[in-house]
């Protein structure tokens, strides 16, 4: 029997999360049985159905009687905007997954606990590390979960994308000192047309016509998950007009003599091995696009790898950072799942 899952907030990354799912039948032993979301029901299922970005979905979709069907799956829908006012016991779920991005602070967490639900897997990081009880990248750290936990972090998609990269780096060079520059797609904290939607004035900008510097806090994010590295992660964020897929620029100086060649093999052979479903290779002539709907947490674009003498490496990095985090989060949902002590699956 699979376990029963809910999604609050079903924008880019909650209909990912959905689609992923049933894109991979059998592979995880997950059910969503309920959708909480604002928006009205015919715009879910229209949604659900066209995806600008990741194409017509080839399932069945349809809505009747206050539900979602896909693929004949009944789906409950409701439309709360706070979690009081959904009866998440009475849904008798297993996991909520909270994709909604407003809520980063344990008290505000806990309010889907105290409302009924058993446990929640966030698609973003806690606002601090007691936000959450764990904060998982899938490929480095799910090992540390023990069943127990109630509020899980599946980090972002862009911590997912590097930690796994600078884990493999810091174990076979070691690592001195890191220089990070994500240059991400556009995201909806961004106006078409210039506007007062941000209270940092560069998001006030046109999304689709600049590129636009952003705060980041990926540095306090990478160490929180490699403490070891504490203190020697910059970080930059550099939002640019593309609707999906982004990069990251990374800049490393090691702790001993290393070439470009030995840097894109070290990749080349993880990507074939252990890492096989985290971190792709490839030395192709690609431009962001290739990567669209690519599950991989990574891809090493070894013709970008720059050497500046023995110890300083420059690496580019591609990722979709809807499809390949999406996918990491049902990952770390379907290996909690089978710690939880009490289940009757």
């Amino acid at each position: 029997m699979p376990f029963r899952l809910a999604i609050n907030g079903y924008g880019r990354i909650g209909r990912c999360f959905l689609r992923a799912l049933l894109e991979s039948p059998g592979k995880h032993d997950l059910q969503v049985v309920a959708i909480n979301e604002p928006a009205n029901l015919e715009s879910m299922a229209y949604l659900t159905r066209y995806d600008s970005t990741h194409g017509r979905f080839t399932g069945q979709v349809d809505f009747a009687d206050g539900a979602l069907n896909v693929n004949g799956q009944r789906i409950a829908v409701s439309h709360a905007r706070s979690p009081e006012k959904v009866d998440w016991a009475a849904l008798d779920i297993d996991l909520l997954v909270e994709s909604s991005g407003c809520y980063g602070q344990r008290p505000e967490l806990t309010r889907f606990l105290d409302a009924g639900c058993p446990r929640l897997l966030l698609s973003q990081p806690g606002n601090s590390a007691g936000d959450v009880d764990a904060t998982i990248v899938h490929g480095v750290n799910q090992a540390t979960l023990n069943g127990n936990e109630r509020l899980v972090s599946a980090a972002s998609c862009t911590t997912n994308a590097i930690v796994p990269i600078l884990c493999l780096l810091d174990r076979e060079v070691g690592l001195d000192q890191v220089l990070l520059t994500t240059l991400h797609s556009v995201m909806n904290d961004q106006p078409l047309i210039d506007g007062y939607h941000h209270d940092d004035l560069r998001r006030t900008r046109s999304a689709m016509q600049s590129i636009i510097p952003v705060s980041t806090g990926l540095a306090r994010g990478v160490e929180r998950l490699l403490p070891q590295l504490s203190g020697r992660v910059q970080a930059k964020a550099i939002r640019v007009p593309t609707l999906n897929v982004s990069a990251i620029d990374l800049t490393i100086s090691t702790q001993r003599p290393v070439s470009a060649g030995e840097i894109n093999r070290l990749f080349a052979e993880a990507a074939r091995g252990p890492l096989a479903n985290l971190i792709a290779y490839s030395e192709a002539a690609h431009a962001s696009i290739d990567f669209n709907h690519d599950p991989h947490s990574a891809i090493i674009d070894g013709s970008q790898t720059r050497s500046g003498g023995s110890y300083l490496i420059n690496l580019f990095v591609w990722f979709d950072n809807e499809w390949g985090f999406a996918n990491r989060m049902l990952e770390v949902a379907s290996h909690w799942s089978r710690l939880w002590p009490n289940q009757d699956n």
